[in-house]
């Protein structure tokens, strides 16, 4: 009965360290992939870029059309998610689906045009990893595939049920405050069983 609880310990430690090491090559995959689509991004990214049009294209499923995007090897993106702080700069697909996650962070709902952008990602070393935990005042900014630069800032950070849909959604402050989140970033939480929600409010344009 020893051996057998012995030899059922040592099959626990390898499965686990098998995941761990799943896990940790699959975030090093996806930060790879990030930063390639990065430098694709950013050296077609000038006004003389002719901008793919999805609707135009036939594409109607789209649930933010307004958003002008880039195609990039099938997939589209609305430009780039910047976070000096962290020293992090990741694209963002137009849509999300568990395959686009594993190779970028994600429009989740929302638009800037509209002031409820949500962004999701994975919380992979290289993605949302470190911006589980940024700093209230931090500045981010979205740089849109025409070229502006929106610069926002981070003015509350939330822990939420993975259920807590709405209120992840919800681009009002939820204690009733009149508070109103222009953008909110989010990733699980270690465990997976919460979320973390990092809202943000967009600064003025400078002149």
């Amino acid at each position: 009965m020893r051996n057998v609880l012995i030899a059922l310990g040592v099959l626990c430690i390898l499965g686990a360290a098998g995941l761990t090491g799943y896990n940790i090559l699959d975030s090093r995959r996806a930060e790879d992939a990030s930063n390639r689509i990065v430098t694709a991004l950013s050296e077609q990214m000038n006004p003389e870029t002719e901008l793919y049009d999805m609707q135009q294209d036939g594409v109607d499923d789209l649930s933010h059309p307004d958003m002008p995007v880039m195609e990039l090897d099938g997939y589209a993106y609305i430009g780039l998610l910047i976070i000096p702080s962290l020293d992090l700069k990741l694209p963002v697909m137009d849509r999300w689906d568990e395959e686009r996650l594993r190779i970028s962070s994600c429009v989740y709902e929302g638009s800037y045009l509209s002031n409820d952008l949500v962004i999701c990602a994975h919380n992979y070393i290289g993605m949302f990893s470190d911006v589980r935990w940024i700093d209230i005042g931090a500045d981010v900014y979205i740089l849109t595939v025409d070229g502006d630069y929106l610069h926002y800032i981070v003015t509350n950070l939330e822990n939420l049920a993975a259920t807590q849909v709405q209120d992840m959604t919800q681009n009002e402050h939820n204690s009733g405050i009149s508070n109103k989140w222009d953008m909110t970033l989010f990733t699980c939480n270690t465990g997976g069983q919460t979320r973390r929600a990092i809202r943000c409010e967009r600064l003025p344009a400078e002149t």
